[in-house]
C-alpha cells in the first residue's frame, strides 16, 4: 500500500483512506461515512469527510445515494459545529471538477490560519 506522503493516484479515499483508517487519525465513522484529520493539513484544523461508498462528486450525486449523502451530510453538520465550539469558526468545502485532486467526494471541515 502507498503511504499518504507519496500518493499519486486520483482516489487517495478508495485506494489508501477508507481501507486502512487505523492509518488515519479518525474523528467519526461508521458503516456510511469516513471523517478523519487530513494527512497534509491547510489549516491549523482540517478534517475530511467522505462517504465509505464511491461517489464521484458533490455533482454525480444521484437519488439512489440518498442515505449515504444525508449521513455525510450530517456528519459534515456535527463536526462543524464541534469545531465552531472548539475554534469559534469553521468552513466547509468541497470542489469538483479541475478543483477535485481526489475523485471521490470529500468535504473538508476546516478552522485557523493557513499553513
Amino acid at each position: 500500500m502507498q503511504s499518504a506522503a507519496r500518493y499519486d493516484g486520483d482516489d487517495f479515499y478508495c485506494d489508501i483512506a477508507i481501507p486502512d483508517p487505523g492509518a488515519l487519525d479518525v474523528v467519526y465513522q461508521d458503516d456510511l461515512v469516513l471523517a478523519f484529520h487530513h494527512t497534509r493539513p491547510f489549516w491549523a484544523t482540517h478534517i475530511v469527510v467522505v462517504p465509505k461508498r464511491h461517489i464521484g462528486s458533490l455533482i454525480t450525486l444521484t437519488a439512489a445515494d440518498g442515505e449515504v449523502a444525508r449521513r455525510l451530510f450530517e456528519v459534515v453538520q456535527s463536526i462543524a459545529a464541534d469545531t465552531v465550539q472548539r475554534t469559534g469558526a469553521a468552513a466547509v468545502l468541497t470542489n469538483v471538477g479541475d478543483y477535485q485532486d481526489s475523485k471521490h467526494l470529500h468535504i473538508h471541515v476546516h478552522s485557523g490560519p493557513r499553513r
